[in-house]
């Protein structure tokens, strides 16, 4: 029987995915699987690959409510409730500790969906040091902020969010209430609706992004958004630039930071990791600020929706495709899935049902260079030549006319 789970191609989801292989891995795995050479070492964590930057990394996450907006399924008196987490460079990290991927919480629901919830122990950790001080150099820095897929959760770009943060930007990640895991400070643990009730069209996240905008001009005038007012870390109030904020998201996140950037000025540039861009409501006018998708299964040629985007922006764009990639190989799948293979004894075949033919040190060293090659041009004018057109140090990317 085949541990691969089936994915339609509009239905991928990354929970849906990783759940279903995580669920897979034998309970004797977590204490000492019996493939392994009895003298190795137990696995007792999965592991994200270390951020390139030159600078350690802080998070902390913030508690937000946005009260323009009612809750209806809340119930009266409630209005749309958020978790973000705002990771940045950072400095004297060594007394904090690193965060999980995901709080332990909403890791347990998550693998409970799976049904192995004792695998918890299993959720890799971050470079992100929770509390850390913020380190100054002078600057404000600039922001991105980041959008996640259906029935998926904040932490699933950690390797991207993390890299940027050590390459000097406040990198904010939102968990859109109703269609994602997450953990409330008081205990409460928000897990995917099902109902088709909720509010979780891309539109709806856009305005989660929109949203988060507001609390980090906040964040960059002083004031603390977190309705729980719980202390910041050192250094964090002041120090972001609101002027320079970009916006990046994968899958129905990607057609959000499409949504957002077309609908809100502080958004300077855009990015879509194979975003579908089926936008409801549908797409209304053009976009003259830099966009940048990233595609693997949702391409122009294939999808008239991702085509019909294209056609709409006026200013800089740019459209890459790594040969062999899926729709969940731009994000942490790269890293995990393969520990995860070794774990099931995985043939090559099964692990490349799941991630795409894709080589995954390659896919992980792509998700890192190309986001903070086209925010650093296009947020910090520092412009390199990655994006000039292919380059050997990448032979599966392609750009697409």
């Amino acid at each position: 029987m085949t541990t691969t789970p089936f994915i339609s191609r509009k239905g991928m989801t990354r929970r849906s995915m990783l759940g279903a292989a995580l669920a897979a891995v034998p309970l004797a795995a977590v204490a000492g699987p019996a493939w392994a050479d009895p003298a190795a070492p137990a696995v007792t964590r999965l592991m994200l690959p270390v951020p390139t930057g030159p600078h350690p990394v802080g998070t902390v996450q913030l508690h937000l409510v946005d009260r323009s907006r009612p809750d209806d399924i809340a119930g009266p008196g409630h209005f749309r409730e958020l978790m973000a987490t705002v990771w940045y460079p950072a400095r004297d990290v060594q007394r904090y500790p690193v965060a999980p991927w995901m709080p332990a919480g909403a890791l347990q629901a998550f693998l409970a969906d799976a049904g192995f919830s004792a695998l918890v122990r299993l959720g890799p950790l971050t470079a992100g040091h929770v509390g850390a001080p913020v380190r100054r150099s002078g600057r404000r820095l600039p922001v991105v902020v980041f959008s996640h897929g259906a029935h998926s959760h904040q932490g699933d770009h950690t390797v991207m969010v993390q890299e940027l943060a050590s390459h000097g930007y406040a990198a904010v990640t939102v968990a859109h209430q109703y269609d994602t895991y997450t953990e409330f400070p008081d205990g409460r643990i928000a897990v995917p609706l099902h109902d088709g009730q909720a509010p979780t069209l891309p539109g709806d996240f856009a305005a989660d992004l929109r949203f988060v905008l507001d609390c980090v001009e906040q964040l960059a005038a002083g004031c603390n958004p977190d309705v729980d007012h719980r202390e910041l870390p050192a250094g964090l109030l002041g120090s972001l630039d609101p002027r320079r904020v970009g916006a990046f998201g994968w899958s129905k996140g990607g057609t959000a930071t499409a949504c957002a950037t077309l609908a809100d000025e502080r958004i300077r540039a855009g990015l879509s990791l194979d975003g579908p861009m089926q936008m409801n409501p549908p797409l209304a006018g053009d976009l003259d600020r830099p966009f940048m998708m990233m595609s693997a299964v949702f391409t122009r040629a294939t999808d008239p929706e991702a085509a019909a985007f294209w056609s709409h922006l006026r200013g800089w764009r740019l459209n890459i495709q790594a040969q062999g990639a899926v729709h969940v190989s731009y994000g942490d799948n790269e890293a995990l899935f393969p520990q995860v293979a070794k774990l099931l004894g995985w043939s090559g075949q099964q692990l490349q049902d799941v991630i795409g033919t894709l080589d995954p040190d390659q896919a992980v060293k792509i998700q890192q260079a190309y986001p903070l090659a086209f925010f650093d041009e296009h947020l910090r004018h520092r412009r390199g030549h990655l994006l000039d057109g292919p380059s050997p140090a990448f032979p599966a990317v392609t750009f697409l006319p």
